[in-house]
């Protein structure tokens, strides 16, 4: 009985292996997508921690979506952008970017441990104006060829951060002390505003310096420096895989010969999207 029972359970293990390598796993977990291109293959794993656009990026692929689009927008040095629906049957030409699948995805920003390196898989999305909750794209994705960076380049970058989290901080807590700004305004008494404005910008920059999030870490410094990449998309963009393979051919696709709307004169398709088993 206990030997039967051994084999039983030996026997479901093994079938359990069996079921997870079936669903494009790797041994270590991850899940790989196979993109053939017109210039080559790419070959990027996608994140288990942006469950939401791996899912969807997963649906997409395993129902032949990608199969046939355009790369419709590459800037040197910047990033290769495809997933537009419209570029399928689009004219030469034709400016592309604005078709969707009718639905976005909440923004999974997983930072800083996934970052705009070189190489990395993220979702295109609206502006700001638009999008002010930076949700992405149903469909549309980048990957990131990038450029490197200097220590010098990355302070300024990191200044800029800083100044833009300042503003925000200073507008969400000025937002909630908005009633007595108002009467403050009301009866002129800008100095009760200076010495608000004061005690709100002192909060602001006591948090900052207590939570540096504006800072790169060691290893994105490493990174931006030695491989290079986007490091000013970061934190406003969902970035859900990595190229694992194949980098050489997004630097191909990169450097094509644009249009003024940075769509490459000859079309670059992906020919096929495939879950690599």
């Amino acid at each position: 009985m206990k030997y039967m029972r051994k084999t039983i359970l030996l026997l479901l293990f093994t079938m359990f292996i069996v079921s997870e390598s079936c669903v494009g796993k790797k041994n270590n977990g991850d899940i790989i997508v196979r993109l053939e291109t017109t210039y080559g293959t790419i070959k990027v794993k996608l994140y288990p921690e942006t469950v939401k656009h791996r899912d969807n990026f997963l649906k997409l692929v395993n129902a032949g979506y990608y199969n046939g689009v355009l790369f419709h927008r590459v800037i040197a040095n910047f990033m290769i952008q495809a997933g537009d629906p419209k570029s399928k049957t689009a004219q030469a030409g034709e400016m592309l970017g604005s078709g969707d699948v009718g639905y976005t995805i909440p923004a999974e920003f997983i930072y800083p441990q996934y970052y705009h390196k070189r190489g990395a898989l993220a979702a295109a999305r609206e502006g700001d104006q638009q999008n002010p909750k930076k949700a992405s794209s149903g469909c549309q994705f980048y990957i990131v060829q990038g450029k490197k960076f200097t220590d010098a380049q990355l302070d300024s970058l990191e200044g800029v951060r800083m100044v833009k989290l300042e503003e925000k901080m200073f507008q969400e807590i000025g937002q909630k002390k908005l009633a007595e700004i108002t009467r403050y305004r009301k009866e002129n008494n800008q100095k009760k505003l200076d010495a608000m404005g004061d005690s709100i910008m002192t909060v602001v920059q006591t948090h900052l310096k207590n939570h540096p999030t504006y800072k790169y870490s060691a290893q994105q410094r490493n990174d931006y420096k030695t491989l290079g990449g986007s490091p000013h998309l970061d934190g406003n963009y969902t970035v859900f895989g990595e190229v694992i393979d194949g980098l050489n051919i997004v630097d191909k696709i990169a450097n094509a010969t644009t249009d003024d709307n940075d769509r490459p004169i000859e079309n670059i398709k992906v020919i096929k999207a495939t879950v690599e088993k």
